[in-house]
């Protein structure tokens, strides 16, 4: 890791996350952290570019089979790779095999690129992330552990109190609100060397009072009907919410500042 770096170029690789879910924007489509974080290495480098080849939905298999070859393709001077959480969160799941498609990519990538940037992913407080929490932490020491050996920085979002927060949660439960991603965004400014611009950004969020026993029960009914229940209909059914979707953002090409 540098500091003061001079980055020129950011391929992400990942799902839903890294596609930017739920950080929406006027015209419909979805920001996120890797977005957040392309306009900032871009007003610090002149020419910097930027590809974003992240699918919603995609599992490490897929996203080996389908990013990783293109991504070391680029030769780019960053490489983020954020996958195994939707793997994770199957009933059924095999973690050996996801942590050797986590090793596969990352012995692919960290040759193809100056710096290869890691995660924990962050994980909400509640019921759903306890069920599944084991599979987590065995997929974050995987990461851990090659974080080690191959060079790469990791960034950790799962010990981040603030993105612990429900608050820092869209409606689905499931992908950060534009406040988290611009969260993770600073994370992995900072991870890479940067000067911060929010040192506070882990920290937790200020107390407010708990919605009450009413609001929480129409929350949960609308958050079952518009979220869970075509979940689970896709996993039914072997269907994904990418399929068929192309890469956010295919090509290594010179990344514009978007208007403030």
């Amino acid at each position: 890791m540098q500091t003061n770096p001079t980055y020129s170029s950011l391929v992400a690789v990942g799902d839903s996350f890294t596609e930017g879910m739920s950080d929406l924007l006027p015209d419909g489509s979805y920001r996120g952290w890797a977005d957040i974080l392309a306009a900032r290495m871009a007003a610090h480098t002149p020419g910097f570019r930027y590809a974003n080849l992240a699918v919603r939905g995609k599992l490490i298999r897929q996203i080996v089979d389908e990013q990783v070859e293109v991504a070391a393709a680029m030769k780019p001077d960053v490489i983020t790779l954020v996958g195994g959480l939707n793997d994770t969160l199957r009933p059924k799941c095999d973690m050996g095999r996801v942590t050797e498609l986590l090793t596969e990519a990352v012995e692919r990538l960290a040759p193809a690129c100056g710096q290869l940037v890691l995660m924990r992913s962050p994980g909400r407080q509640g019921p759903v992330l306890e069920r599944f929490r084991p599979r987590m932490e065995e997929l974050f020491a995987c990461v851990d552990e090659l974080a080690g050996r191959h060079g790469a920085v990791v960034v950790d979002l799962y010990g981040a109190p603030s993105l612990a927060d429900p608050r820092m949660w869209d409606v689905d439960r499931l992908h950060l609100t534009a406040d988290g991603h611009r969260r993770v965004a600073e994370a992995v400014w900072q991870r890479l060397g940067y000067a911060p611009e929010d040192a506070d950004w882990h920290l937790p969020m200020p107390a407010t009072a708990p919605p009450g026993w009413v609001a929480r029960r129409v929350a949960d009914v609308s958050f079952t009907r518009q979220h869970l229940l075509p979940w689970i209909a896709r996993r039914l059914t072997g269907r994904s919410s990418g399929d068929g979707r192309p890469a956010k953002r295919a090509e290594l090409l010179p990344y514009e500042v978007p208007p403030a």
